[in-house]
């Protein structure tokens, strides 16, 4: 089943989710007939599904919902297996997709383009978005942020291409596979790899093998783009005799901090030296989407990056305070090593919030060692409710300590005292970076 734009209806469980609210929104203004139910739904996805007119009457999961004019259901994966809503529609035998199957049927004569990785694949596609607008050219996408200049995380429309960001967890309560599984690409990127997901990976072999099977999942004569320095990734590709992989590094700057390429300079908006990786990668798939490298480094100059990815959140000549989503230990050390070398001697307090379920594992911290080590000061936070909503048990400070082994780390779970301690006298002459992929439990992110 290849879907077309002709309307139909349209059911989806688990609405609520970063991903499937801007699934739900974009089918509703292309003219479905959409619902969805969530058993919780937070800010912003809340407030635009309500502006949609697709927010639900009430929160939970209600059987009732279902009904035999549905056409399909797109199941979301904060869902359960055993959800009122999914029995219901599996009794009606009405057909069950999980987000990434659904994308995939959907541009099945697209020419698709996959960003995968444990890290960077978020702005490497947003780099790649962002010159394919610029060059007016039509496509889809799916990609993990807001970005400016882009309504919707989501667009779902007949355009030629597809430019998907490739995540690596499982796509549904029932669709128990990798959504970079689904998508079969023409043209891939992966930008690295470091064990993640332990919760449903448990082993890094197992989390390996997620991206061997995925490069065996491309199309014929596909184009694979893949970080050179990453001896584990080398492995993978080789293992996986692709026909046609091509493998990159980071772009070179000058000692002004521009790109130099082919003899030219550019200037560029961006920090750090893994965004210079990430940079080359989506040069090379806009090259093979026909646009010129020359075009590409003239359209990427203002590209400022996507929501919580090395976002600028204030500064002057003094210090600045930037926001990023690192969290898994390989993010955490690219970002504040590439942050603490691009403002070289300035001192760095480093803020990192431990939010998922491999972060808050004990079996699992011992991988962040070092991985702070750039920073001057440090600070690990974590929400003790987190904890408990996880059924996971309670942390030793000692044992968080010990784990990362920095000189001077700190550990906050009380978000007040936490912003006390980054607006503290002692940090005036830092440049202060915040890193999560929760939201340090709603604490004030505004600073001067």
């Amino acid at each position: 089943m290849v879907f077309k734009i002709n309307a139909v209806r349209i059911h989806l469980i688990a609405i609520g989710g970063a991903a499937m609210h801007n699934i739900a929104l974009e089918l509703k203004a292309t003219g479905h007939d959409i619902s969805g139910s969530d058993d919780e739904i937070y800010e912003p996805s809340l407030t635009r599904l309500r502006n949609a007119g697709i927010l639900p009457e009430s929160f939970g999961w209600n059987p009732g919902n279902i009904s035999r004019d549905i056409d399909f259901i797109v199941l979301g994966m904060h869902a359960r297996a055993d959800n009122p809503e999914l029995i219901a529609a599996q009794s009606y035998g009405i057909p069950v997709y999980s987000y990434p199957e659904f994308i995939y049927r959907h541009a099945f004569d697209k020419k698709r383009v996959v960003v995968a990785g444990s890290h960077g694949k978020t702005t490497t596609t947003a780099m790649i978005l962002h010159v394919l607008q610029k060059q007016m050219m039509d496509f889809d996408y799916l990609v993990g942020a807001q970005l400016d200049g882009f309504e919707r995380m989501v667009k779902l429309s007949d355009a030629p291409i597809i430019i998907i960001e490739g995540d690596e967890y499982l796509s549904s309560p029932i669709d128990r596979i990798p959504k970079i599984h689904h998508y079969k690409p023409h043209i891939a990127v992966i930008t690295g790899i470091a064990w993640d997901h332990m919760n449903v990976f448990p082993t890094f072999d197992n989390y390996k093998e997620q991206f061997l099977i995925f490069i065996k999942t491309m199309e014929h004569n596909s184009q694979l783009f893949y970080f050179e320095p990453d001896e584990i990734l080398c492995d993978i590709v080789e293992q996986s005799k692709h026909p046609e992989p091509f493998p990159y590094n980071s772009l070179k700057i000058n000692e002004k901090k521009e790109v130099v390429f082919e003899g030219r300079t550019y200037t560029i908006s961006t920090i750090g030296e893994h965004n210079l990786r990430n940079m080359q990668a989506a040069m090379l798939v806009c090259q093979s989407l026909g646009i010129s490298g020359d075009t590409f480094l003239q359209h990427i100059s203002d590209f400022i990056g996507a929501s919580k990815r090395l976002q600028k959140l204030a500064g002057d000549d003094k210090r600045v305070f930037y926001l990023d989503f690192a969290h898994a230990p390989s993010k955490v050390k690219a970002t504040t090593d590439a942050f603490k070398v691009w403002f070289g001697t300035k001192k760095l307090l480093a803020v990192l919030e431990l939010h998922t379920f491999s972060s808050l594992n004990k079996d699992f911290i011992p991988q962040y060692a070092d991985a702070l080590k750039s920073a001057d000061k440090a600070i690990v936070f974590y929400n003790e409710h987190t904890l408990k909503m996880k059924n996971m048990p309670p942390l030793d400070e000692a044992f968080l300590k010990f784990s990362f082994g920095h000189k001077d780390l700190e550990i906050f779970t009380d978000e007040k005292k936490l912003r006390e301690r980054i607006d503290a006298d002692v940090f005036e002459d830092h440049n202060i970076l915040l890193m999560t992929s929760g939201n340090f439990n709603k604490m004030d992110l505004k600073f001067s």
